[in-house]
């Protein structure tokens, strides 16, 4: 698959996520990597920022949090087009979960991890 049509897959998976689960993202961006920095196929996605839950005070001048999918890792482990749909699915809806606090163990619980 070209990083084009994974692209498209995860732009569409976005657009399909309920709006009140994404109405109430602020300041983050999503992005698509091909790995992690360590080289590794064993993440799928990463939240990268300050949970609402934690944060204090948040106004101008912060950078952007950020939501990584990594592509090679998914594909990897994912062995139709179906599958992997489902999986940029469970993995956006799991570091958006993280944004909004929701830690792993939560995230086991509910069938999220």
């Amino acid at each position: 698959m070209t990083e084009d049509e994974f692209e498209e897959l995860f732009v569409a998976a976005l657009d399909a996520l309920p709006d009140d689960m994404v109405d109430g993202i602020d300041n983050v961006i999503f992005v698509v990597e091909d790995r992690p920095e360590d080289g590794s196929l064993d993440l799928l996605g990463l939240y990268d920022g300050i949970a609402l839950t934690e944060r204090g005070q948040y106004g101008y001048g912060e950078m952007p949090d950020r939501i990584i999918l990594f592509r090679e890792p998914l594909l990897t482990m994912c062995e139709s087009l179906e599958e992997l749909k489902e999986e940029i699915h469970v993995t956006l809806v799991h570091e958006i979960a993280h944004f909004y606090g929701i830690d792993d163990e939560k995230l086991h619980e509910l069938g999220w991890a």
